[in-house]
């Protein structure tokens, strides 16, 4: 069973970046620890300079504090979800996954920023959809719902570990292999740690699961330990197997929004430099003696020392001018401009300084358009992925009704009562449009509750939907 644990190619080639990027990305002591792969060792660089080079090292995160703000500016507002049907059953299940997508307790617009975030630093992030598993066999929809094989719910996996897939010519999967370890213990009084890992494959219609554990391996002192084969523990058709589907779902990035991919280098750049200057103005800091004589030299110099010098010999302290230093000091602040660039938030990179005080309002403003555009693209991107996996998930349950998802449009939340009185104006205008009236309604109600619960939201919705009913002309007989 060994071809469950082959790798694509393209996984090969990418899996070291994307641990770079991720170390790049978390920043303190996860760098810190890989340090000796990001700084680089100067030419014929003795080691033990180098090593103390590497016990100072530090890093300044710009990149990943920019995927942050992203991710929080973003999903400031959560998503809103609207139903085109009359399933209420179904209806009162999409609300509840939406406060529990996971079964661990986390609500979907949580679950959705974890994989925006991966997205960023790695440029893609997927998701599977999964049901219980159940021993009875369910007969009737109502004893598949109380056994609890309808409850779908979503699990997260990073690029790291999906190992190997196949796509056919439309560009949707054909199969996938994931691939996942942990270390655990039966009981706490164990001495060995167990690695297990885990295999499960997708096709269109069935899964399979296989897993290899490792007693002890590479955790004892003298490196023993045991490694069993690796075995098929699980089996059987899935719950997308009727639509004849994967049941894996990509959250990608393209290459021009890819921020960690477009900043690494020069966040790299600028980490070997402002270690140099560091290193440099502590070596500063520790005068080195000089002696102007002709004769050998073999006096000890320290603080509770003296020197005895001849008549025509002098002694002085060499000290850097410090020209250096200041180009040095200028080409951070560029690299530090050149990371917030790439990323379009140019107009954070000033951090309030003097350097943002000579830019125009009007420019400014530009500035922060460009950015906005940029979070509307991730919006359309986040929004089109959790549609895909709602309305994955209301077919294979057969629920009969639409899931539509809007929002992450908007990222401004103190200008409600603008957009308050742009409302105002345009129903003002008398335009008969019931559809229009509704849209407006509901849109201004679930930006004022955007921290509401999504079963408040779907009520409200119902509400207005309702009373725009009852006001509706009968037609005439």
């Amino acid at each position: 069973m060994n071809y469950i644990n082959r790798e694509h190619p393209e996984y090969v080639a990418r899996k070291a970046t994307w641990k770079k990027y991720k170390d790049l990305y978390a920043g303190g002591e996860q760098l810190r620890e890989s340090a000796q792969e990001y700084l680089v060792q100067r030419s014929k660089e003795p080691a033990e300079i180098y090593a103390e080079r590497l016990s100072r090292v530090f890093y300044e995160n710009y990149i990943g504090s920019i995927v942050d703000w992203y991710a929080a500016t973003l999903l400031r507002r959560e998503p809103v979800l609207t139903y085109d049907g009359s399933n209420e059953a179904a209806k009162r299940f999409f609300n509840a996954i939406s406060e529990n997508c996971d079964l661990k307790g986390t609500t979907l617009t949580d679950f959705f920023r974890r994989r925006f975030v991966e997205a960023l630093v790695c440029g893609k992030s997927y998701i599977v959809v999964d049901f219980p598993r159940a021993g009875e066999h369910a007969l009737t929809r109502a004893e598949e719902d109380h056994l609890g094989r309808s409850r779908a719910y979503l699990v997260e996996y990073s690029p790291e570990e999906v190992i190997n897939w196949s796509y056919d010519q439309n560009g949707y999967l054909e199969w996938v292999v994931l691939r996942a370890s942990s270390l655990r213990q039966e009981k706490v009084t164990d001495i060995d740690w167990v690695k297990e890992t885990h295999w499960v494959y997708y096709d269109r219609e069935n899964f399979k699961v296989f897993r290899r554990i490792e007693s002890g391996a590479g955790l004892r002192i003298d490196g023993s330990g045991s490694s069993n084969p690796i075995e098929l523990i699980d089996e059987g058709r899935h719950g997308m197997a009727f639509q004849q589907r994967v049941p894996v779902f990509e959250l990608k990035i393209s290459e021009g929004l890819w921020l960690m991919n477009k900043a690494a280098l020069v966040q790299l750049e600028h980490f070997n430099k402002s270690n140099a200057l560091a290193w440099a103005l502590t070596m500063g800091l520790f005068a080195m003696p000089v002696i102007y004589s002709d004769r050998s030299f073999n006096q000890i110099v320290g603080e509770s020392y003296y020197i005895q010098l001849g008549k025509e010999d002098k002694f002085g302290w060499t000290e850097p001018e410090g020209k250096v230093y200041q180009i040095a000091a200028e080409n951070l602040v560029k690299l530090k401009e050149e990371i917030y660039r790439v990323c379009y938030l140019m107009a954070q990179a000033g951090g309030g300084g003097l350097q943002g005080a000579g830019q125009s309002g009007l420019s400014k403003l530009r500035d922060f358009s460009v950015t906005q555009e940029v979070l509307r693209a991730y919006g359309d991107a986040v929004k089109d992925s959790m549609k895909q996996v709602l309305r994955a998930i209301g077919a294979a349950r057969q629920d009969d009704l639409t899931v539509d998802v809007s929002g992450l449009d908007e990222f401004d939340i103190g200008d409600f009562s603008t957009e308050l009185d742009d409302a105002k104006k345009l129903l003002e205008m008398g335009i008969e449009s019931e559809t229009l009236k509704k849209f407006l309604f509901k849109n201004l109600s679930f930006k004022y509750l955007c921290d509401a619960r999504q079963e408040v939201k779907s009520k409200i919705a119902a509400e207005i939907d309702a009373s725009f009913a009852r006001t509706a002309p009968r037609p005439k007989r």
